[in-house]
């Protein structure tokens, strides 16, 4: 089997995986309680180390996107400042 065929086999593994979860989440009743992310292609965690530095990850990626948030809303407060132009600007 060369690389491709065998890549082209893990990709239809991964779809037909993909379009089993959605079926079974289509099929669920939406009294079910929430199911928790899960990432086809992720490594499962091994152990506790794998787990602190999952957590120390998400935290991170909590941090930059309430980051990225503050910075966002001080540009639009920058731009709200900004006169609005008047249309006879030199072309």
């Amino acid at each position: 089997m060369d690389a491709v065929t065998a890549a082209k086999a893990r990709i239809d593994r991964a779809l037909a995986d993909l379009e089993r979860k959605v079926l079974e989440l289509k099929a669920r009743p939406a009294s079910a309680p929430p199911i928790p992310d899960d990432d086809l292609f992720a490594p499962r965690p091994s152990n506790a180390a794998d787990l602190a530095r999952i957590a120390e990850l998400e935290t991170a990626g909590q941090e930059t996107a309430e980051a990225l948030a503050r910075a966002a809303g001080v540009v639009r407060d920058i731009l709200a400042q900004q006169p609005a132009p008047s249309g006879r600007e030199a072309n």
